[in-house]
């Protein structure tokens, strides 16, 4: 399993991770507005098609640890964002996907879950991303937030968000490339 992101197509991109079980828990992180508060975004999720998606970020929070100052194209960025989305797929304990409205787009991410012995193998798919800058910067966050969903799960502190963000944006750019 690479820890990397793999593109699959020009505007999707694609994670694996290997999480301890069982697949109930796993899927709390995922859909459980303070678990998920904890690695990712908080927020009330609506389990069924056409439910609604609360997304409710505070990077900076995700860690004790001290952090550095966002990088320079996140300066403008506020501290907290806040914003929504759209179930367009729910199976609980196995899949769940929803769309990403950010900024007048909306792309969507998909979470799948499958057990394998006492483990839960999690694939993570966002779609429909805009630009080849935008997939850096997706494929930075998501490495940065799936680490960090791993130290949580495992009982670790995480590091901080914008220390790792800004290491694995550096290595999306050469891996993938902005134009």
């Amino acid at each position: 399993m690479n820890d990397y992101g793999e593109l699959i197509a020009p505007d999707t991109i694609r994670f694996e991770r290997l999480l301890p079980g069982p697949i109930e828990r796993v899927w709390g992180f995922l859909v459980d507005s303070e678990k998920r508060g904890r690695w990712l975004c908080s927020g009330v999720t609506e389990l069924r098609v056409g439910g609604h998606v609360e997304m409710h970020f505070h990077n900076a929070g995700l860690s004790n640890k001290p952090d550095i100052a966002p990088p320079e194209k996140y300066k403008d960025m506020p501290e907290h964002m806040h914003f929504s989305g759209t179930v367009t797929a729910c199976k609980p304990p196995h899949l769940l996907s929803h769309s990403w409205d950010f900024e007048g787009e909306s792309s969507e991410v998909t979470y799948e879950l499958t057990e394998r012995d006492d483990q839960i193998v999690l694939v993570l798919t966002h779609r429909r991303i805009s630009s080849r800058e935008e997939l850096v910067s997706v494929g930075g966050g998501w490495h940065t937030h799936l680490e960090i969903l791993v130290d949580v799960i495992t009982g670790k502190e995480p590091q901080p968000f914008w220390k790792r963000h800004t290491v694995f944006e550096a290595e999306y750019e050469k891996r993938l490339g902005a134009k």
